[in-house]
Order: structure tokens, then sequence, then C-alpha cells
């Protein structure tokens, strides 16, 4: 997914967050809508889904955009995977995402052997550049979608603010954190940072490279934390995701 989360949460790349660290329930079911501001005003939605059963688990999501944004630019991406997980450690196995940005559609999918990436669809086909990154070189990272529900799926408590990762979407690679959980009443916030790292052209990494960003938790149940609200420097002012 167009660095889903990546994108999402900290840049919104160009408009419109990553896996966390964090163990992994016995087996767990999660769904949530979110509606992102920008500077006070709607401009898109968030939807995602997952399950984790077993060792195994699998993920969807769609962002579009609505309110004042889609009156100008209809936008939306669409994410699935599936994969294995062990412990703290997600590996994909397939990633698929379809993006439509107003200008340009495109699709793609990412297959992994061994934790690493393979890009095995990428259309419409793209000329080399540059910065490109080399898949093989990317074992280990994990795909926007993972990232999206492994960020916003419920956590036990002792589990909050725990997340360190590095993401590939299948050009660029970058990192996500989040650290220092502060109690706020009945509430725990943490504080984040997206850094861009390759595969980004000059002019983005001119432009900017680190977006900080808080992620807020609500009480959901005895013992578990469910993510309500996320705050975001974006290339185009505060940005805000709040659950339904």
């Amino acid at each position: 997914m167009a660095p889903f989360l990546l994108r999402l949460l900290p840049a919104l790349a160009a408009l419109l967050l990553a896996i966390g660290s964090t163990p992994a329930a016995a087996d767990q079911q999660d769904s949530a809508i979110f509606d992102l501001h920008l500077r006070g005003l709607r401009a898109g939605t968030l939807s995602v889904s997952g399950a984790i059963e077993g060792a195994s688990y699998a993920a969807s999501g769609k962002l579009q955009s609505s309110g004042i944004l889609a009156a100008i630019k209809k936008i939306r991406y669409d994410a699935k995977v599936s994969g294995s997980v062990s412990g703290s450690r997600y590996t994909p196995r397939t990633y698929q995402e379809t993006a439509d940005t107003g200008r340009r559609q495109s699709e793609s999918l990412m297959e992994y052997r061994a934790g690493v990436p393979q890009l095995k669809v990428y259309n419409p086909p793209r000329k080399p550049e540059d910065q490109d990154i080399d898949p093989a070189t990317q074992g280990g990272t994990v795909d926007p979608m993972t990232a999206a529900y492994a960020t916003l799926r419920d956590v036990p408590e002792a589990e909050a603010c725990q997340l360190s990762l590095t993401l590939f979407d299948g050009k660029r690679r970058s990192q996500v954190q989040l650290s220092n959980p502060v109690m706020q009443g009945d509430r725990i916030t943490c504080a984040g940072e997206y850094r861009r790292l390759e595969g980004f052209s000059e002019k983005d990494m001119a432009e900017k490279t680190r977006f900080p960003f808080r992620l807020i938790y609500n009480p959901a149940q005895s013992g578990v934390l469910r993510v309500g609200e996320v705050q975001m420097d974006t290339l185009y002012g505060k940005g805000v995701l709040k659950r339904r």
C-alpha cells in the first residue's frame, strides 16, 4: 500500500503510518475506521481490519478521500496482506495493493521468500531511477499493510508505545518509532517519529525527512488499549486521525 501508515501517519504521503515490534496476541480480531482531518477539515477515511490466528495473520485496509479533499481529488488506496507471526516478529508472505491517485492508477504485488521481499507485479511499469532500491537487500522489512494493522490494533497496556520498525513498500525504505509512554488520565500518549531513509527522490529528501507524530491510546477493556487518535505533522499542515 503506498506507504499506508507511512504516508498516512507522518506525511500522509502526498496526502494521504508500520508494524509494531510488540508481541502478538494468541488469537485476536480487530476492525477500525478512522476519519482523517487536515487543518480541521475532513479529508479522508481509513479502514483497517485483521486477525491473528495461531502463527498466522491476515489484514486488509482501505484509504480514500472524503469531504473537502474528495471535492478536489478522488483518491483511493486498497491493500491486503497475509503472513506468519512469531512472538514479536511479523513475516509477510503476500502483499497486494491497488491505488488511484486521481491522476494515475497502479497495482503491485510483493511476495516474500525467507523474509526477503520480491516485487512480482508493478503496473504500469516505470523506468529505473537513480534512487531505486534492490528488494533483495530488504530482508526483514515489513509492508505497509502489515504496518497499518500492527500499529492500529488493540494491545495490552504493557506493550503500549513499543514500536521500532523498518518498512519497504516496493520502492522506498523508511523507519517508524514509538517511545516514551505518558499517562494522561486514563489515556496513554506515545511520542513517534517517521523518517524517510532511502528510495525517495532528491526533492522529497530535501523537502523533509523527519515527521513527528503522537499516538493516543484509550482503554478498551481491562488491561487492553485501543488507538483512539493520531496527531501528526504533514506536508499540508496539522493532521489528525480520529477513531469513530
